[in-house]
C-alpha cells in the first residue's frame, strides 16, 4: 500500500470546531494487489469557482500524484471513494471507464442533494459506477466496510496483508487523534462512538490511516511501521 498526496486545502474556522482555520492534506491510497492489479481509495480534489474561494485548495494533478506513489493512470484497475465529496473524487472523471464503488446511500444523496458534490465528478463521462449496499469483498482480502457518519454513505477498506491489517478509514474521523479518543472510549466505557467501530477493530488492524492526516494510528502496545 502506498499513500497518495493530492496537495492541501484549507478548512474554515467555522468548519474545523476549533474557531480557527486548519490546513489539511487530501491523501489517497493506493492498494497493490498481487492478482488483482491496483485499486485506488480516493482520486484527489475536484473544484468550481466557490471551492476555490472557500477552502483554497492547492492542488497536485493525479497522475502526478500517481506517478510519485510508482504508478500511471493506466495501472489503476478500480476506485472506491470514502464518499463523493469534491475532496474525495475529484479525479474520477479521468479514471473514465474504470469501476468506482459506491454505497447505494452516498450515491443517492450525490444525486438528490445539490450541495452534497460536484454532480460532474460523479455521473461524467464514461463513468462505470458500482453502486454497492453494505460489506463487500472486491478483491481477496480487500473488503469495503460502510463506516457512516461524516456522509450517510462513507465507506472504508479493510486491507488483509500478510503483515498484519490496515484500515484505509477515509474520513471516518478527521484525524487520528480522533480515532484514537473513540477507540479509548470505547474500552473505557465512556461516551458514544460510532456503531461500526467495533465491528471494525474486530479486524484487528495494525494500522489505521486517514484521507486529512498524515498521521497513523497504531495499536498502543504494538510497534510498526508505516504502510
Amino acid at each position: 500500500m502506498r499513500r497518495v498526496d493530492y496537495g492541501y486545502f484549507v478548512r474554515p474556522a467555522e468548519e474545523t470546531g476549533t474557531g480557527r482555520a486548519r490546513v489539511e492534506p487530501a491523501l489517497g491510497y493506493l492498494i497493490e494487489h498481487p492478482e488483482r492489479g491496483r485499486l485506488l481509495v480516493d482520486t484527489g480534489m475536484g473544484g468550481d469557482a466557490w471551492v476555490e474561494g472557500h477552502y483554497r485548495p492547492v492542488r497536485v494533478p493525479l497522475a502526478v500524484a500517481l506517478k510519485r506513489a510508482g504508478a500511471d493512470l493506466e495501472d489503476v484497475r478500480y476506485v472506491v471513494n470514502c464518499h463523493l465529496h469534491f475532496d474525495h473524487c475529484g479525479g474520477n472523471p479521468e479514471l473514465a471507464g474504470t469501476p468506482v464503488f459506491a454505497q447505494r446511500a452516498e450515491l443517492a444523496l450525490a444525486r438528490a442533494v445539490e450541495s452534497h458534490t460536484l454532480p460532474e465528478l460523479v455521473d461524467h463521462a464514461g463513468a462505470r459506477v458500482e453502486e454497492i449496499d453494505g460489506e463487500v469483498e472486491v478483491m481477496p482480502g480487500v473488503r469495503i466496510v460502510p463506516t457512516p457518519g461524516h456522509t450517510a454513505g462513507h465507506q472504508s477498506v479493510v486491507v488483509s496483508r500478510r503483515d498484519g491489517t490496515v484500515v484505509v478509514a477515509g474520513q471516518s474521523h478527521d484525524n487520528a487523534n480522533l480515532f484514537t479518543s473513540d477507540v479509548l472510549g470505547r474500552h473505557a466505557g465512556v461516551g458514544e462512538q460510532p456503531a461500526w467501530l467495533e465491528y471494525l477493530m474486530a479486524f484487528d488492524p495494525k494500522q489505521v490511516v486517514f484521507a486529512h492526516d498524515n498521521a497513523v494510528w497504531t495499536p498502543g502496545s504494538s510497534q510498526v511501521s508505516l504502510p
